[in-house]
């Protein structure tokens, strides 16, 4: 199941990505970013300002235990643009179609809100770049972004709606 999230899941949403982080980027990222990213991005307070910027977030729940949760928002809506901020699956989730279904329920929420394009950032090195790019997102640039103290080593890839 699918459903949005509120400010009730944030302590849900904030152990999910403890859980999910360490092993998606343990072998990409020091353990000091690691803990510095998930600090700064999915604290109660980050996660809170981040909904009431308008981001939307979904959980998905099986057997009600959430499992996974992705994050969008509309960044151009003169364009229809929406930016998929996050996409983390439980790694006892992962390769049983949970995370395709996500983005087609994040592909379907953005279209009913006039969305024509869809973007994200992946770590150039994270092999979740092979998961989108089999979800039809394609390469759009590269960008090293600052973030603190850190930099973030990203494939922007874009794809129609």
């Amino acid at each position: 199941m699918i459903r949005i999230a509120n400010q009730n899941d944030i302590s849900v949403i904030n152990k999910l990505a403890n859980e999910i982080w360490w092993p998606a980027y343990g072998k990409i990222l020091s353990p000091e970013q690691i803990r510095f990213m998930l600090e700064k991005i999915y604290s109660p307070g980050s996660l809170r300002q981040q909904m009431d910027e308008g981001h939307t977030f979904l959980l998905v729940e099986k057997e009600h235990l959430a499992v996974a949760f992705a994050s969008f928002s509309c960044t151009e809506p003169e364009e229809g643009t929406f930016k998929l901020h996050k996409l983390y699956i439980h790694p006892s989730e992962q390769g049983k179609g949970t995370g395709s279904c996500l983005i087609s329920e994040v592909e379907n929420m953005a279209r009913s809100k006039g969305g024509k394009m869809l973007e994200l950032n992946v770590n150039r090195h994270n092999p979740a770049f092979l998961f989108y790019k089999k979800q039809g997102f394609s390469v759009y640039s590269e960008a090293d972004i600052p973030f603190y103290q850190f930099f973030m080593n990203d494939y922007i890839m874009i794809k129609p709606l």
